[in-house]
């Protein structure tokens, strides 16, 4: 079976690539803006949440509220997935070493951050979205697993949905057995509309396409990067990629540009 999906919005934020244009600059020539902020600053949270927001929070919304603008979709409209493989990290880190050693310690904000879909619950406040919101991990083949559901919900009859895929540094001992480098964001926009790249995606038996772009390059080692070969495809206008959907299997993305 092939789905179908049209791109209206991408949003992208990567160390030194803070948005999908300097991305795609970064993916023909090598070149990156001057000054770009260390860290997202998500304009959809007033100015104190923004600062107190974690870093997965923080990238999630960012690129989600870029790929709407960049759809000319007003988020609140919009039913989402927000794919992440470890949710946050470090506070999973900081929540197992102050229950080990102080339990009456916790923080109550960083525990209400904890949870997997935080960054989902931010963005459904923040927008004002009362459309249904779903998050996914799938180890290696989150990215994958997520776009399918965003497709199958296309396909069930949404008009649109929003995509969002994001992932954080790992801390402590957790680091040890679920590695990830740095911070790392993209979202979509997909539609059943013309216009705009348009995916067809099948689930297959093979092997990923090998992350040997320059964005796979430059986001490697984060939990995320598996998204990595697909937006260098966009970059690049390339016909298609092979993305992990789980063991022995790839989820087929051909890219038809209009």
């Amino acid at each position: 079976m092939t789905l179908n999906a049209t791109i209206e919005g991408i949003g992208f934020w990567a160390p030194g690539l803070p948005g999908w244009e300097a991305a795609r600059a970064f993916a023909r020539d090598g070149s990156r803006p001057e000054a770009a902020p260390a860290r997202p600053s998500p304009q959809l949270l007033p100015p104190n949440e923004r600062r107190r927001a974690p870093d997965t929070v923080a990238v999630a919304l960012d690129v989600a509220l870029a790929a709407c603008a960049m759809a000319q979709r007003d988020p609140k409209t919009l039913p989402s997935v927000f794919a992440s493989m470890h949710g946050d990290l470090a506070i999973t880190d900081y929540m197992c070493a102050t229950l080990a050693s102080e339990p009456a310690g916790v923080s109550p904000i960083r525990f209400h951050n904890s949870v997997h879909n935080a960054a989902a619950g931010y963005w459904t406040i923040g927008a004002g979205a009362m459309e249904p919101a779903t998050a996914i991990s799938a180890f290696d083949a989150t990215f994958a697993q997520g776009l399918l559901e965003a497709a199958v919900q296309l396909a069930a009859g949404a008009d649109a949905v929003l995509l969002v895929a994001y992932d954080a540094a790992a801390t402590g001992p957790l680091a040890q057995v679920s590695p990830s480098r740095g911070l790392l964001g993209g979202a979509l926009v997909l539609s059943r509309r013309a216009g705009g790249p348009r995916l067809s995606l099948a689930l297959g038996d093979g092997e990923p396409t090998p992350a040997t772009g320059p964005l796979a390059a430059h986001g490697a080692g984060n939990a995320m990067a598996p998204m990595l070969p697909l937006f260098d495809a966009l970059a690049a206008g390339h016909a298609g990629c092979r993305l992990s959907a789980g063991p022995g299997r790839i989820l087929n993305v051909d890219i038809a540009n209009d």
